[in-house]
């Protein structure tokens, strides 16, 4: 080694040269995860100095050899201690070592693209089980160069790495041009991923990513259970962080006891939820009218000519250049021009005169919270005119009021969909993606649906308003007492949830949830239902009776593994469970067995969906 070194290196007065030659560095082992067997798959190797000393991390390092000018030197160092100590450990599996892209090239060209595996096995190793893992201290400055390293790499038969992925640094380009065996997702991802929506979507995305390039994933940073038991359920092959293990001066068995514990707990985590956000782009489903334009020198009379021209026209955008400035509204316009001497007095003259200054412009890649500020707004002309449609600022054409609220409220029930917008809880499409991974990873859970009694009368006779209150109560009872972390609160739509319990009291969580609604929903009545216990009100016939005060009811089913494929077969078990439930005084019903008819209804929802899916 010491012959490969630079004279800076060699001859440096530096403190760090100095503890090169030596040879006072040494490395400790931290374990790699097989977060699907629960075992170790590798260990990473991480070069230290001298305990209490200035020295001692790696960070401290790698600033001292980048002031002695020696870095270079310093990874090659790093590698060959590495080798070195993992060889005299005669430890069994993978080790991964850090180096960066330019110290890769120069160690290759130093050593001999011929000789690397003749270098790795003169430490007793093979070469097979050495992965080099490329970091981005700095950008690469020759990507040729670095492809024929790689070669040479490859050649000898080890694997490489690219760490710290997403850290601002390490780039897509890099993954393209390297095609790593293996990436390594940076912490900022990982750390409380069970808590953070937006690094799970981010996670996904990487994992798309990594199955175009055929690249193996490995998480960075687990330091929580939680977090833990999200990873694993995403299917992220391998992991590393302080809960499976940390550095350690001899390589490890085993992970440690509490990532072992989860790794082999089977219940899902509940992964944290995003509801759908608007999309940008809506623009470019709707027909977007391509109408003609007038310009600010068009006449009224040409105006009038071109809306007797287009009979289907509702307004004409007045454009100058490519801009759009103004919209003259059909009717208002015909209204004015079908006045005593208009066209004498206004027939010549610019149609400016006429037009709206203030249209609603709309660029094609709006979201929809753009589009329902149309609706909202005070002034519904726009509703009646229209808005311009524009593209990057140009004009394209124009859209209707009718097309804008059929958007808008399609949308709306896409989104409706992901997101209750009255709770806030997950809607139809996480209710079934979480119960279709419990049915896939073979474990037992408790599908629950609650529903209300009375609640329509209630609804009619106290209004909208306090009828949300309502829901919004069942929603903040069933979330407070459920586990965040084992169970699942959805929101179907109305006064319909849906539980999915992991936790093993479900029966006592869901009988708490009921009694507690009983006294709070009394809340929500005044004195006089209050002391009648209930209110009269119309039913569904028009009928003027007595409804009791609302209260809620669930209806249980215990899912087994293997007895079910399919989300949709368990949410109807479980509206039949809820339909016992609302019939008993107790509130609570686990539905014991199917009855004839539901193992009917059921084959038959399985024969639709298996010639569907043929």
């Amino acid at each position: 080694m010491t012959a490969l070194l630079s004279p800076a290196a060699l001859q440096g007065a530096g403190p760090l040269a100095r503890l090169m030659r030596q040879g006072g560095l040494h490395c400790v082992f931290q374990p790699l995860a097989d977060l699907r067997e629960g075992s170790v798959y590798a260990h990473e190797a991480l070069i230290r100095g001298p305990q209490g000393s200035p020295l001692h991390t790696p960070d401290q390092l790698l600033a001292c050899a980048a002031r002695e000018r020696i870095l270079l030197d310093f990874e090659l160092v790093c590698v060959f201690t590495a080798l070195e100590q993992w060889g005299r450990q005669q430890a069994a599996g993978r080790l991964f070592v850090n180096i960066s892209a330019d110290a890769l090239v120069h160690g290759v060209a130093l050593v001999g693209a011929q000789r690397l595996g003749e270098v790795v096995r003169g430490f007793g190793l093979s070469a097979r089980m050495v992965v080099l893992e490329i970091t981005e201290h700095e950008r690469v400055t020759d990507m040729p160069q670095l492809r024929q390293a790689i070669k040479a790499v490859h050649g000898c038969g080890a694997r490489l790495a690219l760490d710290d992925f997403g850290d601002g640094r390490s780039s897509l380009r890099l993954w393209s041009e390297v095609k790593p065996d293996f990436v390594k997702v940076d912490k900022y991802f990982i750390r409380d991923i069970s808590d953070h929506p937006e690094n799970l979507q981010m996670l996904q995305a990487i994992k798309g990513i990594a199955d175009v390039f055929g690249t193996t994933l490995i998480a960075e940073g687990i330091e929580t259970r939680d977090d833990l038991r999200a990873l694993r359920d995403l299917d992220i092959p391998y992991g590393q962080g302080w809960l499976l293990g940390r550095p350690a001066t001899a390589p490890r068995a085993a992970v440690d006891g509490p990532a072992l514990d989860v790794l082999h707990d089977r219940r899902v985590a509940v992964l944290p939820h995003l509801g759908q956000t608007a999309r940008p782009g809506i623009l470019r489903s709707l027909l977007v009218v391509q109408a003609p334009t007038a310009s600010p020198a068009t006449s009224n009379d040409a105006v009038a000519a071109m809306f007797h021209e287009h009979t289907d026209l509702h307004a004409l955008a007045v454009v100058d250049g490519t801009r759009p400035v103004a919209l003259i509204n059909r009717q208002q316009f015909m209204n004015h021009y079908a006045t005593l001497y208009f066209r004498e007095v206004h027939g010549r003259k610019s149609c400016l005169a006429f037009a709206n200054h203030a249209p609603r412009v709309v660029e094609l890649d709006c979201d929809v919270d753009q589009l329902v500020g149309i609706l909202t707004s005070q002034d519904q002309r726009y509703l009646n005119d229209g808005y311009i449609v524009t593209d990057n600022g140009r004009y394209l054409g124009l859209g209707t009021g009718d097309q804008l609220v059929r958007a808008v409220t399609e949308t709306r029930i896409e989104a409706a969909r992901h997101a209750n917008p009255l709770t806030f809880l997950p809607g139809n499409i996480p209710i079934s993606l979480h119960m279709q991974r419990l049915l896939e990873s073979g474990t037992e859970f408790v599908a629950c649906y609650a529903d209300l009694n009375n609640f329509k009368p209630f609804n009619d006779h106290y209004g909208y308003w306090r009828g949300d209150q309502m829901i919004r109560l069942v929603a903040r009872l069933a979330t407070a007492h459920c586990d965040a972390r084992r169970d699942f609160v959805g929101h179907v739509g109305g006064d319909d949830f849906m539980l999915i319990f992991q936790s093993s009291n479900w029966l006592q969580r869901c009988k708490n949830i009921v009694d507690e609604f009983a006294r709070e929903a009394l809340t929500l009545f005044d004195e006089p239902a209050r002391q009648a216990g209930g209110i009269r009100a119309e039913d569904r016939h028009g009928v003027q009776r007595f409804f009791p005060c609302t209260t809620l009811a669930i209806g249980a089913v215990r899912i087994t593994p293997g007895r079910f494929r399919h989300a949709e077969e368990v949410a109807n078990l479980a509206a039949l469970a809820k339909r016992e439930a609302k019939q008993t005084a107790s509130g609570v019903v686990l539905h014991g067995g199917l009855t004839e008819s539901s193992l009917g209804a059921l084959a038959a929802t399985r024969a639709l969906q298996d010639v569907l899916a043929a």
